[in-house]
């Protein structure tokens, strides 16, 4: 009962993050704006951690099993893609690198702001 309830909050935050887009025709999707409701409720505290904790990493446990969609959409896709497979090996590449260079970045930064904490 306790994961059932934890997985309606999550539900409910990524139904309001719908809501949100859909009444102010944003152009940020509903589940991003649900993502970032639900970093304000954690970092505000009106949304424990404990309160979403197991169902949160059941979720991030099986995270791969949510590609699968996107993956098959892909395959059904080749027909589009035929032709445009230099420019998305080199996106893939470039994005890729990106995501390495910000992420480390942003390790060192937090492992720098620990320490001066300690």
């Amino acid at each position: 009962m306790k994961r059932i309830i934890q997985f309606a909050i999550i539900l409910a935050i990524c139904f309001m993050g719908d809501l949100i887009h859909n009444f102010f025709n944003l152009s940020i999707p509903g589940s991003v704006l649900g993502m970032l409701l639900l970093l304000a409720l954690l970092l505000t505290g009106i949304l424990k951690l404990s309160m979403i904790e197991d169902v949160s990493n059941f979720l991030l446990k099986h995270l791969s099993f949510f590609f699968i969609p996107a993956a098959v959409g892909l395959i059904t896709c080749f027909s589009i893609l035929e032709g445009k497979w230099t420019a998305l090996l080199f996106i893939s590449v470039v994005s890729t690198i990106i995501i390495v260079v910000v992420t480390g970045i942003t390790v060192q930064i937090l492992m720098k702001r620990r320490q001066s904490f300690e």
